[in-house]
């Protein structure tokens, strides 16, 4: 297979590995100026079947499974590593394959048409690995990025709180430096994989000024999962997603050596942020899986379904709804892939993934909500797959910033830019 070649070549040879996939998994060298290109790669299209191989053979099977049981799906996140479906954006020095962000998303659009919540799973690493990769020492990069691709353990962003989500200002957990260590205390809460995580990305206040700016006043550590006065809350019971792992997590003294200060002491919110300016395109992906998922579902089952004599698919009522969910997803399939060609460019980031993610999740959850109506009383049921897409879409419009915060940072971009050159044109 070849992700899983590729993985092997970057055990035994880094720099042939690096440029194995620059000559076959990039598309990005092919792009200049501003221009949008959809032309895979073969190697691309090879991933993007190979994800979805396993996805069919794997996720969909077991996926009613594990949302009705709430067990997190270990079996699956053994087997996604195994076949080098995870951390894929981790640099090859450190053992990834450091594939660019657009065949990172092709990879999460595939699960995430299988399960949501296993694709969240999965993304919890992206998350947590990123902020190390933009920022982390040598040392920490060897040893926490080094981790992930060794063995399938998981990792997680330690960042929501109970009284500060979209308002990451306000996060009240701290950190002071005594000597060369770090002591913390404070209380997370709705961390992804905090239950089964092997350590935790974790951004705390270090300036004790309630008036410092953002930029100044937090620090960005890890922390090990088996720190002493690390504790773990109940895994909490959610609407969709189920098996994925959400639990809040307590720090009381915990000390953390230097050594785990990931960029420079009171830059932490600013990791914090550019962090996702690359995951919001992969929580995208995910709902543009889900929303496919959707769309399939709910044209199948019109083409069998019928009344009056007629499939309801030949009902213009239907139809049109079709038509609606059709023109949702590809609209949110572009744009997704449009934010992440962005970075793989090293442009500016933010505006293009917080359109993407936005649009993908109002979408994921309108199209599931659809195929619920076209599926009529069987759609309620959980006998039948679009009950569980229309639970799973809702975090789409909640984590990772909120449709109401995407559509802030939106705005506060177009105005600028229109103040600056006249025009909403990029």
């Amino acid at each position: 297979m070849l992700v899983r070649n590729t993985l092997k070549i970057a055990q035994n040879d880094k720099k042939l590995c690096l440029e194995f996939i620059k000559r076959n998994l990039s598309i990005t060298s092919k792009l200049q100026g501003n221009g949008f290109n959809l032309d895979f790669s073969s190697e691309q299209k090879q991933l993007q079947q190979a994800v979805s191989k396993f996805t069919a053979e794997e996720i969909i099977p077991k996926a009613a499974h594990y949302d009705q049981t709430m067990k997190f799906p270990w079996e699956i996140i053994k087997k996604a590593h195994a076949n080098g479906f995870m951390n894929v954006d981790i640099p090859a020095e450190y053992g990834g394959l450091d594939l660019d962000l657009l065949s990172n998303v092709l990879i999460s659009e595939a699960i995430g048409y299988g399960c949501t919540g296993i694709g969240t799973a999965i993304l919890g690493n992206d998350l947590a690995a990123t902020p190390i990769i933009l920022g982390g020492s040598e040392e920490i990069k060897k040893k926490y990025l080094g981790q992930l691709i060794d063995e399938p353990v998981m990792a997680s962003y330690c960042v929501t709180e109970p009284g500060a989500g979209s308002d990451v200002s306000g996060l009240k957990t701290k950190a002071v430096k005594k000597g060369e260590e770090w002591v913390i205390n404070g209380s997370k809460m709705w961390i992804t994989n905090g239950g089964v995580a092997s350590w935790f990305f974790v951004l705390a206040r270090t300036d004790p000024d309630p008036k410092a700016p953002s930029g100044k006043a937090f620090t960005a550590f890890v922390v090990d999962g088996d720190a002493k006065g690390l504790s773990r809350g109940k895994k909490e019971i959610n609407l969709g997603q189920r098996c994925s792992d959400t639990r809040g997590i307590t720090f009381e003294d915990v000390v953390v050596s230097s050594k785990n200060v990931i960029g420079i002491p009171g830059e932490g919110f600013k990791i914090a942020m550019k962090t996702f300016d690359k995951t919001r395109p992969i929580v995208a992906a995910l709902a543009v899986g889900l929303a496919s998922r959707a769309l399939d579902e709910a044209a199948k089952y019109s083409l069998e379904r019928k009344t009056f004599g007629m499939p309801i698919a030949n009902h213009q009522g239907v139809s049109f709804m079709l038509a609606d969910m059709a023109m949702a997803l590809e609209l949110s399939r572009l744009m997704t892939y449009k934010s992440a060609q962005e970075v793989d460019l090293g442009r500016p980031g933010a505006y293009w993934a917080s359109i993407a993610k936005c649009f993908a999740a109002d979408t994921a959850n309108q199209t599931a909500s659809n195929a619920v109506q076209i599926f009529g009383g069987n759609g309620f049921n959980t006998e039948f797959p679009v009950e569980k897409l229309m639970r799973d879409a809702k975090i789409f419009q909640i984590y990772e910033g909120t449709s109401q915060i995407q559509r802030l940072v939106i705005s506060r971009q177009l105005l600028q830019r229109v103040a600056q050159t006249g025009t909403s044109s990029v």
